[in-house]
């Protein structure tokens, strides 16, 4: 029984020691205690009631939450200012699994026996990408914008979104595992290959200076490189190069090949489909309530060197074509969800007008209703799929 020190023991006079009990009825030393210290009146009382709260505190009104700056208590979920912030919550609770759900034995065979060279080094670079992209979009959910905000409600998907980030992690480690990859080899290629390491510098250049600590979003210069961090961060980072980035694995899958990897990152792509989606709804959000806008010149440079890197990346893993996708098909389709992506930012001009599209199956890898077991090797029906709703 754990023995907690007593604040006033020294403040109160030692009880005389209590006559022996009779043997078989001896009672818990701390019980004694207690019993002892209640019947003495004239003893300090440890005992006391529930602090009343001051006249000043009042029930939190929603209309008083705000996304950042807000003033209202934190730790008090409803009433609900954003009741499409609880739904995102409790969608991406039905798009649960790990990728042990998955049978990755077909792939193996397939990446050893059927994938060409210029398919394998398609492959193995997708997956050396993003590894270290979802690192980075777990942390910087969890370290730079969830302490940011002031409703609870929002804080809450972005702590099941932290989770997600690193469910996704453990989706590619699981792969590069299972096909016996070199780990080493795989994870520095993003040291080691510059058009890969392109993305991530420009990432972590847009998005270090809102994981420092202290940042005061009352200061409106401060704001607007919030702003223009999280529209980075949700609407290309999340809403273009991951929703463009499995696409290459995607057209093998088409063609029969890596049906495991594809499968895995179906259900990562319906959960990043809802990341890109929340976030901008947030960054709306966040524009109306603090009347902010994004300074058009400095959008137009993000777009710029965004596709910049895109075009780099596209050319080196896709030096190659592969059949039924090439670099062209890539940068095309990135212009395109730009587009797209722009338009849910809230804003008339795209950034890539008569950008087409180039990949028009991509959408249905994130569309897709499933209501079957993976490849018949679950115990249970895997029905929480067919329940999503998509923004």
């Amino acid at each position: 029984m754990l023995n907690w020190d007593d604040p006033l023991k020294a403040l109160t006079p030692s009880p005389s020691p209590a006559p022996p009990l009779l043997p078989g009825l001896e009672a818990d030393e701390e019980e004694t205690q207690q019993l002892d210290f209640e019947l003495e009146d004239t003893r300090p009382r440890l005992r006391s009631s529930a602090p009343v709260p001051p006249a000043s505190i009042k029930p939190v009104n929603p209309e008083d939450k705000r996304v950042v700056n807000g003033h209202t208590d934190i730790n008090q979920l409803a009433p609900f200012k954003y009741p499409w912030a609880w739904e995102y919550f409790l969608n991406a609770n039905k798009n649960h699994w790990t990728p042990l759900d998955i049978n990755m034995a077909q792939d193996v065979h397939d990446y050893h026996h059927k994938l060409t060279l210029e398919e394998r080094h398609v492959y193995e670079n997708v997956l050396s990408y993003l590894t270290t992209s979802d690192i980075l979009a777990m942390r910087n959910i969890g370290l730079a914008v969830m302490e940011k905000m002031s409703a609870p409600e929002l804080q809450i998907y972005q702590a099941r979104q932290v989770y997600e980030e690193s469910l996704h992690t453990w989706t590619y480690q699981h792969c590069i595992e299972t096909l016996g990859l070199d780990q080493g080899e795989i994870y520095n290629r993003y040291r080691v290959v510059p058009e890969i390491n392109g993305k991530i510098q420009l990432t972590n250049r847009r998005l270090s200076s809102i994981l420092r600590a202290g940042v005061d979003l009352t200061d409106r210069d401060e704001l607007h490189n919030f702003l223009m961090a999280y529209l980075f961060f949700a609407g290309i980072f999340e809403g273009c190069w991951f929703y463009n980035g499995f696409s290459p694995i995607f057209a093998l899958q088409r063609r029969g090949l890596m049906k495991g990897t594809a499968e895995q990152l179906q259900y990562i792509m319906r959960d990043e489909v809802m990341h890109a989606s929340f976030g901008l709804r947030v960054a709306r959000q966040i524009m109306q309530e603090e009347k902010i806008t994004p300074d058009p010149k400095a959008l137009r440079e993000l777009w710029d060197e965004c596709e910049a890197a895109e075009r780099a990346y596209a050319g080196y893993i896709l030096r190659d074509p592969i059949l039924g996708y090439s670099a062209e098909d890539h940068i095309e389709q990135f212009r395109f969800i730009a587009n797209r992506r722009s338009r849910q930012m809230g804003f008339d001009q795209e950034p890539f007008p008569g950008a087409q599209n180039a990949l028009p199956w991509l959408d249905e890898q994130a569309n897709l209703r499933k209501e079957k077991n993976f490849f018949e090797t679950r115990v249970t029906e895997y029905q929480t799929g067919g329940a999503l709703k998509w923004e």
